[in-house]
């Protein structure tokens, strides 16, 4: 993996940037809407899991990440979504970005590649489509490591 990707993207019509800086101990990933770092989540994951494939849609040729392993830890570093309906969506989006993040890292074939912590910051703009806006910040993530 690259030391940094960044990049900005429309996502449900909003500016929605996006950053992933890899560090020795762990990898930090930001998604914004607001401009700020906003509620940070760690996620970890035991070394011996194996993550599975990617697979691809046969709609759309859509590529579609695993979904996050049962065993994915998640711990409130700072802040806090800002309403309580929101926490779920944040913690999915946590276990879910970072799934991504350590799929790729370990090439994308389920291998049992580094599974370094990752810190996931999120601050997304209130009153959206949250099936909606999942799959876009989802599928945003993917084509930008993906592509790089």
């Amino acid at each position: 993996m690259k030391p940094i990707y960044q990049q900005e993207e429309l996502v449900e019509g909003l500016a929605t940037q996006f950053l992933v800086q890899s560090f020795s101990d762990r990898v930090l990933v930001l998604v914004t809407q607001l401009g700020k770092v906003g509620c940070l989540i760690q996620a970890t994951l035991p070394q011996t899991i194996q993550l599975p494939r990617f697979s691809t849609s046969s709609t759309d040729d859509r590529i579609i990440p695993p979904p996050p392993p049962p065993s994915v830890e998640l711990t409130p570093l700072l802040g806090h979504p800002p309403t309580p309906e929101l926490h779920t969506f944040y913690n999915l989006l946590a276990a879910q970005l970072s799934t991504i993040v350590w799929c790729l890292e370990g090439g994308g074939d389920g291998s049992f590649g580094l599974k370094r912590p990752i810190v996931v910051g999120i601050a997304l703009k209130q009153n959206q489509d949250l099936e909606t806006l999942y799959k876009s910040l989802v599928d945003a993530l993917v084509k930008l490591l993906g592509n790089n």
